[in-house]
Protein backbone atom coordinates (compact mmCIF):
# COMPACT_ATOMS: atom_id res chain seq x y z
CA UNK A 1 0.00 0.00 0.00
CA UNK A 2 2.35 2.65 -1.25
CA UNK A 3 0.02 5.25 -0.42
CA UNK A 4 0.53 4.86 3.14
CA UNK A 5 3.50 7.14 2.57
CA UNK A 6 1.02 9.94 2.22
CA UNK A 7 -0.61 9.65 6.03
CA UNK A 8 3.58 8.94 7.44
CA UNK A 9 4.50 12.52 6.25
CA UNK A 10 1.06 14.05 7.07
CA UNK A 11 2.66 15.94 9.99
CA UNK A 12 5.56 17.10 8.42
CA UNK A 13 3.51 18.57 5.22
CA UNK A 14 0.43 19.52 7.28
CA UNK A 15 3.01 22.30 9.24
CA UNK A 16 4.89 22.90 5.97
CA UNK A 17 1.41 24.34 4.12
CA UNK A 18 -0.42 25.73 7.25
CA UNK A 19 2.64 27.53 7.71
CA UNK A 20 3.75 28.71 4.45
CA UNK A 21 1.36 32.09 4.26
CA UNK A 22 2.77 33.38 7.47
CA UNK A 23 6.50 32.82 6.17
CA UNK A 24 5.99 34.35 2.82
CA UNK A 25 4.18 37.58 4.71
CA UNK A 26 7.36 37.80 7.05
CA UNK A 27 9.79 37.31 4.49
CA UNK A 28 8.38 39.53 2.30
CA UNK A 29 7.41 42.28 5.17
CA UNK A 30 9.73 41.82 7.79
CA UNK A 31 9.92 43.01 11.28
CA UNK A 32 7.26 45.95 10.44
CA UNK A 33 4.64 43.30 9.34
CA UNK A 34 5.50 41.31 12.43
CA UNK A 35 5.50 44.03 14.79
CA UNK A 36 2.02 45.37 13.28
CA UNK A 37 0.42 41.99 13.18
CA UNK A 38 1.38 41.18 17.16
CA UNK A 39 0.07 44.93 17.95
CA UNK A 40 -3.57 43.96 16.29
CA UNK A 41 -3.39 40.82 18.33
CA UNK A 42 -2.48 42.11 21.51
CA UNK A 43 -4.91 45.53 21.54
CA UNK A 44 -7.62 44.28 19.23
CA UNK A 45 -8.93 40.95 20.64
CA UNK A 46 -12.68 42.64 20.86
CA UNK A 47 -12.43 43.37 17.06
CA UNK A 48 -11.16 40.05 16.20
CA UNK A 49 -14.09 38.51 17.82
CA UNK A 50 -16.61 40.66 16.38
CA UNK A 51 -15.38 39.83 13.35
CA UNK A 52 -14.78 36.18 13.31
CA UNK A 53 -18.51 36.14 15.49
CA UNK A 54 -20.91 37.94 12.73
CA UNK A 55 -18.72 37.70 9.43
CA UNK A 56 -19.88 34.40 7.81
CA UNK A 57 -23.71 35.04 7.68
CA UNK A 58 -23.33 38.63 6.63
CA UNK A 59 -20.64 37.76 3.69
CA UNK A 60 -23.42 35.33 2.47
CA UNK A 61 -25.94 38.03 2.84
CA UNK A 62 -28.21 35.99 5.44
CA UNK A 63 -29.97 38.38 8.27
CA UNK A 64 -30.69 37.06 11.82
CA UNK A 65 -33.87 35.67 12.90
CA UNK A 66 -36.16 37.60 14.77
CA UNK A 67 -37.93 34.59 16.27
CA UNK A 68 -36.81 31.75 18.23
CA UNK A 69 -34.00 29.45 17.00
CA UNK A 70 -35.05 26.67 14.68
CA UNK A 71 -33.40 23.30 15.76
CA UNK A 72 -30.65 21.75 13.28
CA UNK A 73 -31.48 18.23 12.49
CA UNK A 74 -28.99 16.17 10.32
CA UNK A 75 -30.27 12.71 9.38
CA UNK A 76 -28.28 11.31 6.89
CA UNK A 77 -26.49 9.00 9.60
CA UNK A 78 -29.17 8.74 11.91
CA UNK A 79 -31.17 5.26 10.97
CA UNK A 80 -29.90 2.36 13.47
CA UNK A 81 -30.90 -0.38 10.98
CA UNK A 82 -29.54 1.46 7.67
CA UNK A 83 -25.69 0.49 7.02
CA UNK A 84 -24.09 3.67 5.22
CA UNK A 85 -21.81 2.22 2.87
CA UNK A 86 -20.13 4.56 0.41
CA UNK A 87 -17.10 4.45 -2.29
CA UNK A 88 -14.49 6.92 -1.49
CA UNK A 89 -12.02 8.83 -3.21
CA UNK A 90 -9.85 10.71 -1.24
CA UNK A 91 -7.34 13.60 -2.58
CA UNK A 92 -4.61 14.61 -0.45
CA UNK A 93 -2.26 17.53 -1.59
CA UNK A 94 -1.17 15.26 -5.13
CA UNK A 95 -2.11 11.99 -4.17
CA UNK A 96 -4.84 10.59 -4.56
CA UNK A 97 -6.61 6.52 -3.40
CA UNK A 98 -10.66 5.09 -3.03
CA UNK A 99 -11.80 2.57 -0.53
CA UNK A 100 -14.92 1.98 1.13
CA UNK A 101 -16.38 4.22 4.07
CA UNK A 102 -18.53 2.63 5.90
CA UNK A 103 -21.13 3.99 8.79
CA UNK A 104 -23.15 2.46 11.37
CA UNK A 105 -25.16 3.68 14.31
CA UNK A 106 -25.05 1.82 17.04
CA UNK A 107 -27.42 3.80 19.77
CA UNK A 108 -27.98 7.30 20.47
CA UNK A 109 -24.95 9.47 20.20
CA UNK A 110 -23.65 6.43 19.21
CA UNK A 111 -21.81 5.59 15.80
CA UNK A 112 -18.85 3.43 14.16
CA UNK A 113 -17.06 4.27 11.24
CA UNK A 114 -14.47 1.96 9.06
CA UNK A 115 -12.35 2.50 6.10
CA UNK A 116 -11.09 -0.06 4.29
CA UNK A 117 -9.22 -0.53 1.13
CA UNK A 118 -11.30 -1.71 -2.09
CA UNK A 119 -8.93 -5.49 -1.35
CA UNK A 120 -11.22 -5.11 2.01
CA UNK A 121 -7.99 -4.07 4.25
CA UNK A 122 -8.98 -1.88 7.24
CA UNK A 123 -7.16 1.07 7.76
CA UNK A 124 -8.92 2.63 10.62
CA UNK A 125 -12.39 2.27 13.22
CA UNK A 126 -13.52 4.71 14.88
CA UNK A 127 -15.89 4.88 17.35
CA UNK A 128 -17.87 8.02 18.25
CA UNK A 129 -20.06 7.66 21.51
CA UNK A 130 -21.47 10.86 23.79
CA UNK A 131 -18.99 12.87 21.50
CA UNK A 132 -16.02 11.00 22.62
CA UNK A 133 -13.82 9.43 19.86
CA UNK A 134 -12.45 6.01 20.78
CA UNK A 135 -9.78 4.50 18.39
CA UNK A 136 -10.60 0.59 17.46
CA UNK A 137 -8.26 0.08 15.05
CA UNK A 138 -5.58 2.02 13.35
CA UNK A 139 -2.33 1.61 10.81
CA UNK A 140 0.55 2.64 12.29
CA UNK A 141 1.48 5.02 8.74
CA UNK A 142 -1.75 6.63 9.70
CA UNK A 143 -1.55 7.09 13.73
CA UNK A 144 -0.77 10.29 13.44
CA UNK A 145 -1.58 13.01 15.85
CA UNK A 146 -2.61 15.90 13.50
CA UNK A 147 -4.71 13.68 11.23
CA UNK A 148 -6.59 11.79 13.56
CA UNK A 149 -7.48 15.29 14.75
CA UNK A 150 -8.75 16.34 11.23
CA UNK A 151 -10.68 13.31 10.47
CA UNK A 152 -12.08 12.81 14.12
CA UNK A 153 -13.65 16.63 13.42
CA UNK A 154 -14.78 15.88 10.07
CA UNK A 155 -16.45 12.76 10.87
CA UNK A 156 -18.26 13.94 14.04
CA UNK A 157 -19.57 17.00 11.81
CA UNK A 158 -21.33 14.38 9.17
CA UNK A 159 -23.05 11.86 11.97
CA UNK A 160 -23.91 14.85 14.80
CA UNK A 161 -27.70 14.87 14.48
CA UNK A 162 -29.23 17.29 16.68
CA UNK A 163 -26.28 20.29 16.96
CA UNK A 164 -27.53 22.61 20.05
CA UNK A 165 -28.69 25.74 17.50
CA UNK A 166 -27.17 29.06 18.94
CA UNK A 167 -28.25 31.27 15.88
CA UNK A 168 -30.39 31.31 13.29
CA UNK A 169 -30.22 33.34 9.68
CA UNK A 170 -32.51 33.36 6.86
CA UNK A 171 -32.13 34.77 2.96
CA UNK A 172 -35.31 33.54 1.30
CA UNK A 173 -36.23 30.38 1.50
CA UNK A 174 -32.51 29.15 2.64
CA UNK A 175 -31.73 29.11 6.67
CA UNK A 176 -28.15 28.81 7.85
CA UNK A 177 -28.24 27.17 11.40
CA UNK A 178 -24.69 28.08 13.73
CA UNK A 179 -23.71 25.65 16.05
CA UNK A 180 -20.43 24.81 17.84
CA UNK A 181 -18.90 20.74 17.53
CA UNK A 182 -15.72 20.06 19.37
CA UNK A 183 -14.96 23.86 19.84
CA UNK A 184 -15.33 24.63 16.63
CA UNK A 185 -18.34 27.15 14.85
CA UNK A 186 -20.55 25.05 12.39
CA UNK A 187 -23.03 26.75 10.14
CA UNK A 188 -26.37 24.94 8.68
CA UNK A 189 -27.69 25.36 5.46
CA UNK A 190 -31.16 24.13 4.78
CA UNK A 191 -32.88 24.09 1.53
CA UNK A 192 -36.65 24.13 2.13
CA UNK A 193 -36.01 22.15 5.24
CA UNK A 194 -33.57 20.36 3.69
CA UNK A 195 -30.32 20.29 4.76
CA UNK A 196 -27.40 20.68 1.76
CA UNK A 197 -24.10 22.28 3.50
CA UNK A 198 -22.26 22.23 6.95
CA UNK A 199 -19.65 24.51 7.04
CA UNK A 200 -16.96 24.89 9.52
CA UNK A 201 -15.38 28.35 10.21
CA UNK A 202 -12.35 29.45 11.66
CA UNK A 203 -12.15 33.30 12.25
CA UNK A 204 -15.22 33.71 10.46
CA UNK A 205 -14.32 32.69 6.77
CA UNK A 206 -15.10 29.33 5.57
CA UNK A 207 -12.09 26.57 6.55
CA UNK A 208 -13.97 22.96 5.35
CA UNK A 209 -17.54 22.64 4.10
CA UNK A 210 -19.60 19.39 3.57
CA UNK A 211 -21.83 19.54 0.75
CA UNK A 212 -24.52 16.86 0.52
CA UNK A 213 -26.56 15.56 -3.25
CA UNK A 214 -29.13 13.68 -4.70
CA UNK A 215 -30.78 13.39 -1.39
CA UNK A 216 -33.90 10.21 -1.08
CA UNK A 217 -35.18 9.08 2.04
CA UNK A 218 -33.56 10.93 3.96
CA UNK A 219 -30.14 9.68 2.52
CA UNK A 220 -27.36 11.64 1.05
CA UNK A 221 -26.36 9.69 -1.76
CA UNK A 222 -23.29 12.26 -2.34
CA UNK A 223 -20.99 13.59 0.26
CA UNK A 224 -18.35 15.64 -0.91
CA UNK A 225 -15.44 17.01 2.16
CA UNK A 226 -13.68 19.99 1.14
CA UNK A 227 -11.11 21.52 3.23
CA UNK A 228 -9.53 25.86 2.36
CA UNK A 229 -6.40 25.53 4.60
CA UNK A 230 -5.07 22.07 3.43
CA UNK A 231 -5.28 20.43 0.06
CA UNK A 232 -7.50 17.49 1.31
CA UNK A 233 -10.98 16.18 -0.35
CA UNK A 234 -13.38 13.47 0.41
CA UNK A 235 -15.78 12.32 -2.07
CA UNK A 236 -18.55 9.95 -0.83
CA UNK A 237 -21.12 7.95 -3.52
CA UNK A 238 -23.59 5.56 -1.96
CA UNK A 239 -22.80 1.93 -2.89
CA UNK A 240 -26.80 0.73 -3.31
CA UNK A 241 -27.54 -2.17 -1.90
Amino acid sequence: MGFLKIFSDFDAVFSKHSGLRWQKRTKKYGKRAKSQLLGLVLTGPCLLLFVACGSYPKEQSFEKAISEKVEINNPYFSDSEKDYVYRADIKVFKNSFSGIFIVKKLGDEHHRIAFTTEMGNKLFDFEFEAKKLKINHILPEMNKKMLINVLKHDFFALIEEKPFSVNSYFKGDLRLSESELLSKKHYYLFENGELKKIVRTGGGKEKVSFLFSEINDNIANDIQIKHRNIKLKIYLKRLKS
